[in-house]
């Protein structure tokens, strides 16, 4: 009996001098948490996208209530949900231009040609796997809509011709798109960059041509129509300097045979120059001859 009171008695003891060690390290090792990051976080949208530079809305929010961001920058929050974080901090809500995805790329099964025809997995990444996926443009949209599938938010959905469409309206520049595509056709821009060149293909004229009929072929018409120094043509294909951006009008696409180089109008339509060649062909573009 006197050993079960003993052994009672001591883990007992012990019972309570772990409890009195738990609670001298609880109150030495104790952090606080502004309670305001709570309250900050409930107010945003929880898509944990990126699209404000973060890993998610919880870090994010620590970083508004330590001052090191601004609530415009999660662009998926509508505008008042952001108007109410930025009255509860105390700060003002500062305009920020909105920033789309944009697609390097009018490749359409229309006007691209293939050289080999893809069967598997209906993917990008996979079929890329496979000799670059059968376009006969190795820059070119491989048109399954991976990117498609990745957008929370339905922003992007594939035309008739197989080629990504962007709606800016819902657009939050998260990035999905731009880390998914295997041919790195997306990249983020602020809506004020009108002035873009749809292609990415490197080969010289003719052959940019061959591969599909809306490449940029590298003839310079849009260089020469523009302010000095707003558009160069490095390895055949027209590159913009968007440091200059104010410089930017609709006269660099006039010229354009391809219609390469277009410009898109506020509510985010492409449009081609006067001298664009018509895309007629609405079926797919024939196959050119194995290499």
């Amino acid at each position: 009996m006197n050993i079960i009171l003993t052994a009672a008695g001591f883990m007992t003891a012990l019972g309570m001098l772990l409890a009195l060690l738990l609670a001298i390290a609880n109150r030495r090792f104790y952090v606080f948490e502004d309670p305001r990051i709570d309250q900050v976080e409930d107010l945003l949208p929880k898509a944990n996208c990126g699209a404000c530079g973060e890993p998610g809305c919880r870090p994010f929010a620590e970083k508004l209530v330590k001052g090191e961001a601004e609530p415009a920058r999660c662009t998926v929050n509508a505008k008042t949900m952001n108007q109410r974080i930025a009255e509860l901090l105390g700060v003002e809500l500062q305009a920020r231009e909105r920033w789309v995805a944009r697609l390097a790329c009018a490749g359409g099964g229309n006007v691209a040609a293939v050289r080999a025809y893809y069967h598997g997995i209906p993917s990008c990444r996979a079929a890329a796997l496979v000799s670059g996926g059968g376009r006969s443009c190795a820059w070119g949209c491989l048109g399954f809509g991976d990117c498609v599938t990745v957008c929370r938010f339905g922003a992007l959905s594939l035309n008739r011709q197989g080629l990504p469409v962007v709606n800016e309206e819902r657009c939050t520049a998260c990035g999905d798109c731009v880390t998914l595509c295997p041919k790195g056709l997306f990249s983020l821009h602020p809506a004020s960059h009108r002035l873009w060149v749809a292609c990415m293909s490197l080969d010289p004229g003719e052959q940019a041509e061959e591969h599909c009929e809306v490449a940029c072929t590298g003839c310079g018409r849009c260089a020469q129509d523009s302010p000095e120094g707003l558009i160069q043509i490095r390895n055949n294909l027209a590159v913009i300097d968007y440091d200059k951006n104010v410089l930017a009008s609709k006269v660099a696409i006039e010229r354009c045979p391809t219609g390469a180089i277009v410009w898109f109008e506020p509510d985010g339509r492409a449009v081609k120059g006067r001298e664009a060649r018509k895309v007629i062909r609405k079926g797919a573009k024939a196959a050119l001859p194995a290499i």
